[in-house]
């Protein structure tokens, strides 16, 4: 379970964060029950109920009603605050047990209600939840802040901090002990009355603009579908095309195409359309999302997010926000993330010089008469892959068939973490859409039950675009053990019926990204909630790591076969992938690169009178982006920042975790077994793994290698060059 002490910020990440969730009860009486008539709520209504079911119970998704929400949402945050005082005004001494235990033991109610939520917020949002989502999103920033400022409380948790039992708590304990006095000192406990009035204030003012943020940049996904016709289709792949005419069909519009504006079918339309101008409009209408001068668009919420974030942490003392963010993550400092950003964003700018130079020769010799423009970049790269490698990113998508890489993710973790994953039979266990399968994962060596993976696949309306892990209920061992619902989420354009799942390389990695979470989930061996977070620049690592993966033998061999002869991937195709590993590394960089700058630029600026878009316009003139790649996430579609605080100041994590996920890689290459070696896998498990949050990531980290993470392994991975410290190549 969840455990449900948590900031301001860190709700409001929740509600919008999938990482993060009868007869139905008149709310206002519910709120203000007692215990007794508390139970025949929860009782009556199925969001509050006990799980139920095989795998120690399982969410009723198929019975969850939106209507049953708020009240739910009501009567849980009213519990949880019961057991919070009951806590906070106990007569006897604070100690562990008493105090921080008895915290973690808190909040199962509203935990199981935040799954049924976050099901809603990232998987079948509607109309009616967001509406829903945006009355009860500053309500439960109040609810957070009556936690974090509760004075007795943190008196008690002080009081273990501080005393004599601490020295006598294992590390683990101890951990939780420090995480638990950081969540309350970090946000505002130790302010005067005043302060700690407005800093709730903020935060319930922030919970509502986050929520608008991201229903915004939903409403121009959703709003905005293209339907071509048979001549405007030309070039794109067949797969691509049964896709788009069923997602046509799937939206009335039979004997058309639809292009929805979403990354998963723009990347493959700008890749392979030969169609410059509607190439020029799909580009234009994915990156304007929230940016259109229109009732949805974010500049505005922007402006006043950065405002209100910025007075928040100078109430705490901080000289901004990002170094309030950044103090207790690997980085530690803006400054230490901006090195390792403004070290990699040269060698990537003279990459981009290089990989347009050769696209511009190429529209040239066609006699095009074009200048490479942004809509023309993978369109162009795709044939300069062609030119330079001989390789057909379209003939490689034969090989990548959706089941068969879920089955080679089951294999490398089988291999490495000794799980296996068999098929939940339907309807044993609900789920909330028909498209969602799910499997049990046990020990390979004894059968000990571990947990379920849960896998939504296919992208729909009120989905949330890109791929994310989550949990619904996450592991823990102090109270008896809870094992693992684990959830991976991905938007793969679903087939022609009958046919398979064809995906991108890019999109395979993506897959094996997605269950590296999973598997961290499944891997913890933590006894506390708590501990089973993480550092956001740390927790990527795992998840990029597994992406490894992907290209080795043993997965090429035996997985990577064609959809219609089932013959194995050709030796000569594998060898042109892998030759190609480090191309484009100049555009996947820089545009990545391009936001996390901005991430950082954004919140160590003075916030007074900001215009976004002309802060974003005059930042990338100052950095010299290129003008053919736009960022990753422009501004006013920046969810990962903007609609809550998960990655605000921390989207340059990825990167950090990528100097540790090429050094590790090296470990695995260096090893005699390779990426399959035995020894290897067992420290990784046991140090990277198993210990989620129990452990200090620096410390894992070195556990681990023996050493820390060097970046000369990350510049070598992107085919960069690497620079001693003698200055020479």
């Amino acid at each position: 379970m969840r455990k449900l002490f948590l900031s301001g910020a860190a709700i409001s990440t929740l509600i919008l964060a999938a990482a993060c969730n009868g007869p139905q009860a008149p709310s206002e009486q519910a709120a203000n029950t007692d215990d007794a008539k508390h139970e025949a709520v929860m009782t009556d209504n199925i969001l509050l109920a006990e799980w139920t079911g095989p795998y120690g119970g399982v969410p009723a998704f198929d019975k969850a009603d939106l209507a049953a929400l708020k009240p739910a949402l009501e009567i849980g945050m009213a519990k949880n605050l019961e057991e919070i005082d009951a806590i906070a005004n106990n007569p006897d001494a604070p100690t562990f047990e008493n105090t921080i235990v008895a915290m973690e033991r808190s909040g199962r109610d509203l935990g199981r209600v935040f799954t049924y939520w976050g099901i809603w917020s990232s998987n079948r949002s509607s109309p009616e939840f967001r509406a829903i989502q945006g009355e009860m999103a500053p309500k439960l920033s109040e609810f957070s802040s009556k936690i974090t400022q509760n004075a007795a409380l943190f008196a008690r948790v002080k009081a273990v901090f501080e005393g004599e039992e601490m020295a006598s708590l294992r590390p683990d304990q101890q951990r939780v002990v420090q995480l638990t006095y950081d969540g309350f000192a970090r946000n505002g406990a130790t302010l005067n009355e005043a302060d700690k009035a407005r800093y709730a204030a903020i935060n319930q003012e922030l919970a509502g603009l986050h929520t608008k943020f991201g229903n915004n940049v939903l409403a121009d996904e959703e709003g905005y579908v293209l339907y071509l016709d048979e001549e405007q289709i030309r070039g794109l792949p067949a797969s691509f095309v049964q896709s788009a005419a069923a997602g046509a069909t799937s939206r009335g519009h039979e004997g058309s195409h639809a292009i929805t504006n979403t990354r998963s079918s723009m990347s493959p339309f700008l890749t392979y359309s030969t169609e410059r101008d509607l190439r020029q409009k799909v580009w234009e209408t994915y990156y304007s999302r929230g940016d259109n001068a229109d009732d949805k668009d974010n500049n505005a919420i922007i402006a006043e997010i950065l405002k209100l974030r910025d007075e928040r942490v100078k109430l705490l003392g901080y000289e901004n926000y990002a170094s309030w963010r950044l103090e207790n993550r690997m980085a530690k400092t803006p400054a230490r993330a901006l090195e390792l950003m403004e070290a990699v964003w040269p060698a990537a700018l003279a990459r981009v010089e290089e990989e347009v130079a050769d696209m511009q020769a190429i529209a040239d010799a066609e006699g095009a008469g074009i200048t490479i423009e942004p809509w023309d970049y993978r369109f162009y790269a795709e044939k300069v892959r062609k030119s330079k490698y001989d390789l057909d990113s379209d003939e490689v998508k034969q090989y990548l068939q959706l089941d068969k890489l879920r089955e080679a993710m089951f294999f490398v973790a089988g291999e490495l973490f000794g799980f296996n994953f068999a098929p939940v039979p339907e309807g044993q266990v609900p789920v909330f859409h028909e498209d969602v399968k799910v499997w049990e994962v046990t020990n390979k060596a004894n059968g000990e039950h571990i947990g379920l993976w849960y896998l939504d696949p296919f992208a729909r309306p009120g989905k949330r675009s890109g791929a994310w892990a989550t949990t619904y209920r996450s592991y823990e061992n102090f109270d008896g053990k809870l094992t693992v619902l684990g959830s991976n989420n991905s938007n793969f354009i679903k087939g022609a019926p009958g046919e398979p799942v064809l995906v991108s390389w890019d999109d395979a990695q993506t897959f094996f990204h997605e269950f590296g979470h999973a598997l961290h989930f499944f891997s913890s061996k933590v006894d506390y909630p708590t501990l089973n977070g993480g550092v956001r620049d740390y927790t990527e690592f795992q998840s990029q790591l597994l992406e490894r993966w992907l290209s080795t033998d043993e997965v090429i061999n035996n997985y990577l076969v064609h959809h219609e002869t089932g013959e194995p991937i050709p030796a000569a195709l594998v060898a042109k992938i892998k030759a190609a590993a480090t191309f484009n590394q100049g555009f996947s960089t820089t545009e990545y690169l391009a936001s996390a700058l901005m991430d950082m630029r954004y919140h160590t600026s003075d916030p007074a009178g900001i215009d976004p878009d002309a802060f974003e316009r005059e930042n990338m003139i100052a950095l010299k982006a290129p003008r053919e790649i736009p960022m990753r996430h422009r501004s006013p579609h920046f969810g990962h920042i903007f609609s809550g605080e998960g990655y605000s100041a921390g989207y340059y994590g990825y990167m950090w975790a990528d100097v540790l996920t090429a050094d590790a890689a090296e470990a695995f290459a260096e090893a005699p077994g390779g990426f399959y070696d035995k020894d290897i896998a067992k420290k990784l498990v046991d140090n990277l793994f198993a210990v989620r949050n129990a452990v200090d990531p620096a410390d894992a980290y070195r556990a681990f290698r023996g050493r820390d993470a060097r970046i000369e392994a990350l510049m070598r991975d992107r085919g960069f060059p690497v620079t001693t410290q003698d200055g020479e190549e």
